[in-house]
């Protein structure tokens, strides 16, 4: 059963609509240990290699490392004085076409539910019906656990999800990978684009279904811990790499005719 990990009100003008927030997204992940030859489970230590010696937790500080190591120690005071105060608001700053919002400034997403103690739900419903019939998003900002942080709402299903957004400056600019930046147009042959355009047709569906796809190394993964755990063999069952043609026309064809028609 998820938790509410926040909660608070989205405002915009006057309306006030009280909101939990509960995370849309869970890590499917396994996480390891590391342990010496004897199988015992290693510890770590705070260690300064100058005065050679392991530091207790009541001695560290933050520092900003200005140069090579020089730093600028910064104390838990200097951080209280630019703490940004919590409102416990969703503020709404402007409405925008959905397709405005470009997948790479997404970070995390939060469901955000209705309060089912407040009086005010049909403000909640209201908004989710705004936002899926003029297909508009919302853009705000909100503090979570003293940051401020960027968002947009938007209609999912019965309900509106809402994304924590990069701001600009976190978005590395596509100049900085030469590959890209220094790359030239390559020429094409007109019977390579229209087998380029014949394979996207064949691989083509009306609708994207995520539920068509799972992650085979988890799956894997799950097997040899079992098989670990019972003291058995483990023998995968992973798909092998496929060959790859270094010719590209050549390479097209063969993927045209794998596929076969629909």
């Amino acid at each position: 059963m998820a938790r509410s990990m926040w909660k608070g009100n989205i405002s915009f003008g006057l309306v006030n609509i009280p909101v939990s927030l509960y995370p849309a997204t869970e890590e499917n992940e396994y996480s390891f240990n590391q342990l010496c030859a004897n199988g015992h489970r290693i510890k770590y230590k705070k260690w300064c290699p100058i005065e050679d010696r392991e530091i207790p937790y009541s001695e560290i500080k933050k520092g900003y490392e200005v140069e090579k190591d020089n730093y600028v120690v910064i104390e838990k005071e200097d951080l209280d004085k630019i703490k940004i105060k919590t409102t416990k608001s969703i503020d709404i700053k402007e409405f925008v076409d959905n397709k405005e919002l470009d997948p790479i400034f997404v970070d995390k997403s939060y469901y955000v539910a209705p309060d089912p103690k407040s009086a005010n739900d049909k403000a909640y419903s209201l908004l989710v019906k705004i936002l899926k019939d003029s297909k508009k998003i919302a853009i705000g900002k909100v503090v979570l656990k003293d940051r401020e942080n960027l968002v947009a709402l938007r209609p999912y299903q019965r309900g509106i999800v809402m994304h924590i957004l990069k701001y600009l400056d976190e978005i590395r600019p596509v100049d900085e990978i030469p590959e890209i930046a220094q790359s030239k147009q390559s020429k094409l042959d007109p019977q390579e684009i229209s087998l380029g355009q014949l394979l996207v047709q064949k691989y083509s569906k009306k609708q994207f279904d995520i539920g068509d796809y799972s992650d085979n190394y988890v799956k894997e993964l799950e097997k040899l811990i079992d098989a670990k755990i019972k003291g058995k063999t483990f023998v995968s069952t992973a798909p092998k790499e496929k060959a790859v043609s270094k010719d590209l026309l050549e390479a097209l064809k063969a993927s045209v005719e794998i596929k076969g028609t629909k």
